[in-house]
């Protein structure tokens, strides 16, 4: 059988040094790390210990609602704002 899957949106940042993330629909729950794959692994363990200990406060799970999408604009446009 099986299991059922939910797909939240995970952002992935970096500063040069290293890589963070966050789930926009779950408020708190982050991840740090030196690289992308190892914030990856953190962020899927960590959604799963973020989720539980939401349910075991008793609130409400948040849906995943969020949407993210790479727009593409002309690379000389980011010359406008500088």
């Amino acid at each position: 059988m099986n299991e059922a899957t939910v797909h939240y949106v995970v952002i992935f940042e970096t500063d040069g040094d290293g890589y963070s993330a966050y789930v926009p629909d779950l408020p708190g729950c982050i991840a740090a790390g030196d690289t992308r794959e190892e914030v990856e692994e953190l962020m899927r363990e960590g959604i799963v210990f973020h989720i539980e200990g939401l349910k075991l406060a008793g609130l409400s799970v948040p849906p995943p609602t969020s949407i993210a999408e790479n727009i593409e604009i002309p690379a000389h446009a980011e010359e406008r704002y500088a």
